[in-house]
């Protein structure tokens, strides 16, 4: 249920934030709760995974995207996501959940999502996620056309260009 309400809060928080440039990191503060706690007593890690939904939910919104995508029956889908855990976040402490677009190609946004806590870094995402409508992919360009961003792609930095090649490779072999 937790879940639930803090999806609620999230898209509450999306209406009063103020707009945010495409490129310009996104932060939602949280609280560990015990329910998102394993039996280490720190945070479970597929719940880091759903804090980063909840982060890209964020960012739509305060991009301006979120209406758009939702009038355009749009869906965000991810094609792949890798998650390193730094420290542990215990429970009932806060961390700051600060979810960036990297850079994106034809077909993918590349972002990266940073949990700190207590002024260190406790985990560091990395998705790439697309758009799909009935079924076909949305090209990045259009997506940055709906957006009214006029803007080159950002240069694709080496680790990500390394982990997009995992990716690839692992889509081949596991075909």
């Amino acid at each position: 249920m937790n879940l639930y309400l803090r999806l609620l809060f999230v898209l509450i928080k999306t209406l009063f934030c103020r707009r945010r440039d495409l490129l310009e990191p996104s932060r939602l503060s949280f609280r560990t709760m015990p329910l998102d706690c394993d039996i280490n007593m720190h945070m479970n890690n597929g719940r880091y995974l759903t804090f980063m939904d909840l982060g890209r939910i964020h960012m739509l919104g305060q991009t301006g995207m979120l209406a758009p995508m939702i009038r355009a029956r749009w869906m965000p889908v991810l094609g792949a996501a890798n998650i390193n855990f730094i420290r542990p976040i215990r429970p009932l402490r806060r961390f700051v959940l600060a979810t960036r677009v990297v850079t994106w190609d034809d077909k993918y946004f590349y972002v990266e999502q940073r949990f700190e806590s207590e002024g260190r870094l406790c985990a560091i995402g990395l998705v790439k996620g697309l758009f799909v409508s009935a079924g076909r992919r949305v090209e990045s360009s259009a997506v940055l056309r709906k957006m009214q961003i006029e803007v080159a792609a950002p240069h694709m930095p080496d680790m990500v260009r390394s982990w997009n090649n995992l990716s690839e490779m692992k889509r081949k072999h596991y075909g």
